[in-house]
């Protein structure tokens, strides 16, 4: 069947890509070697508790809005919340405690502003789209429908407010228009990063070229995954098909267990470091 495949003349396979699975190579080619390629996946350190945030505002949002009309209230959020928190990643059960309760504020003032009859076009969406060389897909928060363009939600909890670079900048953001343009066939240039712990929106509009630019990066991210990925199966060294790449990221990989560069580089963070009170950069 590969070989198939592999006939001269028949068109190139479009490599498939989602914006976390370009942005780990990005980071770092051995910590997407052990995400991707490694088979089994080498064992992962703790869990996080900023992530444990995320994942409980996300969730409680995403059913939030799948409650019958007269029952999203701010109370009805509040209760989601509690319904998905866990205490995974804390430094004890006080903190835990005093971060669902920080985070069912953000969210009772989050939803208190929001017209709940304003019905969003989809929440948690997968959407897909090409270019010439990839199969992009990815996740979607929420697209909301305002006149006759679609827009781009993503909700964020991390320590420090979204900036309108961060909304320019994202890649995942521009593959998500591309995204909903694509499989929805609406026009969709807006998109909004949601800050709930400051309350503040981030808004870019993206142009053709934007993302075009955006497009170019992606398929040169992976155009290298695919030149590794055939080194590696021709025999070639793991670690230089895939070197690591070291620096303070590797205080928090997923992987520093079995990295002993990223282990040598940078002393481990506690799982609970990310939190606003405790100091450390955003999400």
């Amino acid at each position: 069947m590969s070989a198939q495949l592999e006939m001269p003349g028949m068109p190139r396979r479009l490599f498939s890509a989602t914006p976390s699975k370009l942005a780990t190579y990005a980071d770092c080619p051995r910590r997407y070697r052990f995400a991707y390629l490694t088979r089994p996946t080498p064992p992962k350190g703790p869990a996080w508790a900023h992530n444990t945030v995320g994942a409980a505002v996300h969730a409680a949002l995403r059913s939030w809005w799948e409650l019958p009309l007269g029952k999203r209230s701010p109370a009805a959020a509040r209760q989601l919340l509690y319904g998905v928190w866990s205490r995974t990643g804390f430094r004890d059960d006080e903190q835990a405690d005093r971060w669902r309760s920080r985070a069912a504020g953000w969210l009772t003032d989050y939803v208190g502003e929001l017209d709940p009859a304003e019905e969003p076009v989809g929440t948690e969406r997968t959407v897909g789209a090409t270019t010439e060389r990839l199969a992009l897909s990815g996740r979607i928060d929420r697209i909301d429908q305002r006149g006759d363009e679609l827009v781009v939600v993503d909700y964020k909890t991390g320590r420090v407010p979204s900036t309108e670079d961060e909304a320019r900048g994202s890649p995942a953001l521009a593959i998500y228009v591309l995204g909903v343009r694509r499989t929805l066939r609406r026009a969709c240039n807006r998109v909004e990063l949601h800050h709930l712990p400051s309350r503040t929106v981030a808004v870019f509009e993206h142009t053709e070229r934007s993302l075009a630019n955006h497009v170019r990066r992606a398929e040169d991210i992976a155009a290298d995954i695919e030149t590794a990925t055939e080194a590696l199966a021709a025999g070639a060294d793991p670690d230089v098909a895939f070197p690591p790449v070291t620096g303070q990221q590797c205080s928090w990989c997923d992987f520093r267990p079995s990295c002993p560069a990223g282990q040598a580089a940078v002393p481990a963070r506690e799982t609970w470091s990310f939190l606003a009170e405790e100091t450390p950069p955003a999400e």
